[in-house]
């Protein structure tokens, strides 16, 4: 089958999917069976090593969640401002079917409920453990990239320089040298189009991503800090704690949003057309990107060898267990 037939069949499966959510309202199991997959997607993506898109492969959800993500279309703000006209209103049920947009929220809210509530367990293991955090770290980015090794192709010069600007890239931007990259707000809009794209990407988290901008630490405080202050309304806290800690969340999740729709279709492009050259690239930044816990693991004060060994262990056993259970499973 070529590509072509293989993008339209994944289209009209979508299709399908989408019309039976808003055509039905769907039982509760069914709804919470999406809400369950969207955590546990959450929960890959908040770690530096399993990709969500893996995740949603093994759910069974990657087609129908690509077939979404890639049908997102802005022009449906513009039909909303056109709702008291019958054609608009005809116009918004369409697009919203084609989005699957209930699937889309439901399975959003599981891995919002996922983020929030790893946030916190992993802003103190950063900060309280951090050589053995940083080796679970390590673990993780180093299996995805032996994981995806078999996919990598420098047979050519073009290849091998593409692998070779990879890791230098990667290296170059994590490390030391993000200790002083910039949190302003529009590296923030950045970095969430950027993660988003880990939805898609075969092997690659968002949260490693977001180590290789320097975003990583800190958006796990932000949003710590965010939900920190909303819960804090039930105490002493006041609504300008909230508004004075939105900032960076909201601004990151617009830029997720923007993402969705310029660069996860530039990355769905570049995997349909040039799959080995991305993937090769990929695995690079993947190695390059190492620098940054292996720099974390070093400079800790006395770590406990025993257990930054079991975290690079645990770290690695997990890619490795997840790439064992797809392994006779193909990305469409």
């Amino acid at each position: 089958m070529d590509r072509g037939s293989e993008d339209s069949e994944r289209a009209v499966r979508g299709s399908v999917d989408a019309e039976r959510s808003l055509s039905t309202v769907g039982s509760l199991r069914e709804w919470l069976s999406i809400y369950l997959k969207g955590f546990f997607m959450g929960s890959a993506d908040t770690v530096p090593g399993v990709s969500g898109g893996t995740i949603a492969l093994i759910t069974g959800i990657y087609e129908r969640l690509i077939a979404a993500l890639t049908a997102v279309d802005p022009r449906t703000l513009r039909d909303l401002l056109r709702a008291h006209d019958a054609d608009a209103r005809e116009s918004i049920r369409v697009q919203l079917v084609r989005m699957d947009v209930v699937f889309l929220l439901a399975l959003g809210l599981g891995m919002i409920t996922a983020f929030v509530s790893l946030a916190h367990a992993l802003e103190r293991a950063v900060h309280q453990y951090p050589a053995p955090t940083y080796a679970f770290f390590f673990g993780l980015i180093g299996a995805s990239a032996v994981v995806l090794y078999d996919q990598v192709d420098v047979s050519t010069p073009r290849r091998l320089g593409v692998a070779v600007l990879g890791v230098a890239f990667a290296a170059a931007v994590t490390g030391r040298a993000t200790a002083g990259v910039s949190h302003a707000l529009p590296m923030i809009l950045f970095s969430g189009a950027l993660a988003v794209c880990a939805m898609i990407l075969p092997g690659v988290s968002g949260s490693f991503l977001l180590i290789l901008v320097g975003q990583y630490e800190y958006m796990l405080g932000a949003l710590n800090r965010f939900t920190g202050s909303i819960a804090g309304l039930a105490s002493r806290g006041t609504p300008a704690d909230v508004f004075a800690a939105a900032p960076p969340v909201v601004v990151f999740v617009a830029g997720a949003l923007a993402g969705l729709l310029t660069l996860a279709h530039a990355v769905d492009w570049a995997l349909d057309n040039h799959r080995a050259a991305t993937l090769t690239l990929l695995v690079s930044l993947m190695v390059g990107g190492l620098r940054l816990p292996a720099e974390r693991v070093l400079a800790a004060e006395a770590p406990n060898a025993a257990l930054v060994a079991a975290g690079l262990v645990a770290g690695a056993a997990l890619v490795f267990a997840v790439d064992y259970l797809t392994d006779d499973l193909e990305y469409a």
